[in-house]
């Protein structure tokens, strides 16, 4: 299966506004150097008159209209949350990626840029007003001192986190490598209350988790993020598989958010020569305009490649994917890309904050963005648009294969996604699978090995009957169309004189949603052990049990081990493309 899921008071207090504090107004000067970009690391633009007074006056405006709100509203406001709820939505108009980074996210921002953190090495989720440990990071403190998926956080240094959301929590959990947390979890399973105290660690993500050789020649490698230093351990992978004999490698980017565009351009280096142009930006100032080429020697020119990407594969895994097809150079499996073809620049601000804003485009070696959504140009109602196939450009590979813009980047061999059926949604959602897991772990001290390991049919009608027990039911688009036409039928009198037909649907419908089991068996039960593998072997035991299971991986081995279909691919004799 692939991857898939203001009243003010009276009037008498105006010269209170004129005591604002110094510390208030540079608050404010803050927020308009944000607005107008006078920002640390970045050169200052000139503006023409009319743009330079609109941005002048409506900076006052905004700034009297916060000193009148923090005096007059009738109850007290909070002005650091008020103005970052305005920073946020003003940004939101923009575009998704363009960002204001607080104090208070500098530890979530150096992970995403670093791969390391303060903390415990473990994830947490809010299911029903609970705080669950949701997954373990293998031998970080969390996992060292016992802690599973499924416990429940009840307090953090003797203060309860009841009513706090998961960015809360996270806060009170991570903080400087070194020192000592006071941990109160609940197990599930029993209700017992058990202390722990753990030492906060430096958690460093690995980029590159797992790699190893699928049979004689063919190496497997997967990477889940574009931090510092990923080039590096992509190329450390790739030399190890080399010299255990791999003649090509699976390079799995499906699911891969992005991150640092230079990243991007090493790990192309490691398979095309010095002095070739991987990317270039174009944005509205020349500052931002620039190309990146190759500056190194390669690892290996000539292995052959096949790139696994999905739709979650974006920003920097659309740069190696889409300029490895441009350049010919590698074949790509799976499903059409995100489609982010936005450049971000990260600028210091005041007061230790931050402001993450797109700057650019970006553009690989036939010319072609990638970006499938125009923020610039949105709906009357606000919303965004993806570009109509009507309106791609075809663009060419080095070889002469046609490729296209706006969109992600097309596969080179689709493999079509199979929806999840709603029940398996709901299982995950209501934390059925979850649970049942936590219960299935307390009674199974281990395992087979994670290549070996099935769910009998006995675990799984025990896990029918934990469903049952747990009163689990779901709706389905079919339940959504019975209630609309029941609520119709209502309001149009006739609902007497079809009550009983609207009835039999919904029992024959309840009949039929009780044989999903049965019918999406394949689909639960790929889920449920993927979740069990995960808590024995961790992550690199879920992307173990992937590899087994995966229909990209299993395309690209088999188009790996044929070498004609490989070049034929390449040339532009076979392949996707050929639809369009």
């Amino acid at each position: 299966m692939g991857r898939t899921w203001l009243r003010p008071r009276a009037l008498n207090n105006i010269n209170m506004l004129k005591k604002i504090s110094i510390k208030t107004k540079r608050l404010f000067i803050a927020i308009g150097l944000i607005l107008l970009g006078g920002i640390a690391g970045i050169s200052l633009v000139s503006f023409d008159d009319n743009k330079d007074f609109e941005l002048t006056k409506n900076l006052d405006i905004y700034y009297n209209l916060i000193k009148n709100l923090n005096t007059l509203y009738v109850d007290n406001i909070e002005p650091g949350k008020l103005i970052q709820t305005s920073i946020d939505e003003m940004l939101k108009s923009l575009d998704p990626y363009t960002v204001y980074i607080p104090e208070s996210k500098m530890e979530d921002f150096k992970f995403m840029t670093t791969g390391e953190y303060g903390g415990l090495g473990a994830s947490i989720k809010d299911f029903d007003g609970k705080m669950i440990i949701a997954e373990v990071y293998e031998n970080f403190p969390a996992q060292k001192s016992g802690i599973v998926p499924g416990d429940i956080i009840v307090a953090i240094d003797g203060k309860n986190v009841e009513g706090k959301t998961t960015d809360q929590v996270s806060e009170l959990l991570k903080g400087q490598s070194g020192t000592s947390i006071m941990l109160r979890v609940k197990k599930p399973l029993t209700n017992s209350l058990v202390e722990k105290k753990i030492t906060r660690e430096q958690i460093k993500i690995e980029s590159v988790p797992y790699y190893s050789m699928i049979d004689k020649e063919i190496g497997y490698m997967v990477l889940t993020g574009f931090t510092e230093n990923s080039g590096e351990e992509v190329k450390k992978a790739l030399l190890t598989l080399k010299g255990k004999g791999a003649k090509s490698i699976i390079f799995d980017l499906r699911d891969n958010p992005g991150g640092l565009l230079m990243e991007s351009i090493k790990i192309c280096n490691l398979f095309v020569p010095k002095g070739r142009e991987i990317v270039s930006t174009k944005g509205k100032y020349s500052m931002h305009n620039a190309n990146y080429i190759t500056t190194d020697l390669p690892i290996d020119t000539t292995i052959a490649i096949a790139v696994l990407v999905s739709n979650g594969s974006a920003s920097a895994s659309e740069i190696v994917s889409g300029s490895l097809q441009d350049l010919d150079r590698a074949v790509i499996i799976g499903n059409r890309t995100y489609g982010k073809g936005l450049v971000q620049t990260t600028c210091d601000l005041t007061y230790n904050t931050k402001l993450k804003v797109t700057t650019a485009k970006y553009y690989i070696p036939s010319g072609r963005c990638i970006q499938a959504l125009d923020y610039s140009h949105r709906n009357k109602d606000g919303s965004v648009g993806k570009i109509p196939d009507s309106l791609l450009t075809e663009f060419k590979t080095k070889n002469g294969r046609s490729v296209f813009d706006g969109g992600g980047i097309l596969p080179d061999i689709e493999t079509k996604e199979e929806d999840a059926a709603s029940v398996v949604i709901e299982l995950i959602e209501k934390n059925i699978i979850f649970d049942y897991v936590t219960k299935y772990c307390a009674s199974h001290k281990t395992i087979d090995s994670v290549e070996h390991f099935e769910m009998s049919n006995y675990d799984y009608e025990d896990f029918i009957n934990f469903a049952k027990s747990k009163h689990f039911d779901f709706e389905t688009e079919t339940d959504s169309k019975i209630k609309t036409l029941e609520d119709e039928a209502k309001k149009e009198n006739y609902f007497n004189s079809v009550k009983s037909e609207i009835d039999a649907l919904k029992r024959k419908i309840a009949l039929e949603k009780n044989n999903d089991y049965s019918k999406h068996k394949d689909q639960i039960k790929e889920i449920i052990e993927l979740e069990i593998v995960s808590r024995y072997f961790y992550q690199k035991g879920r992307i173990r049990y992937d590899i087994g299971h995966s229909r990209e991986v299993k395309k690209a081995i088999e188009i790996l081990r044929n070498k004609s279909r490989y070049q034929a691919i390449l040339s532009g004799k076979e392949g996707t493309h050929l639809k369009k």
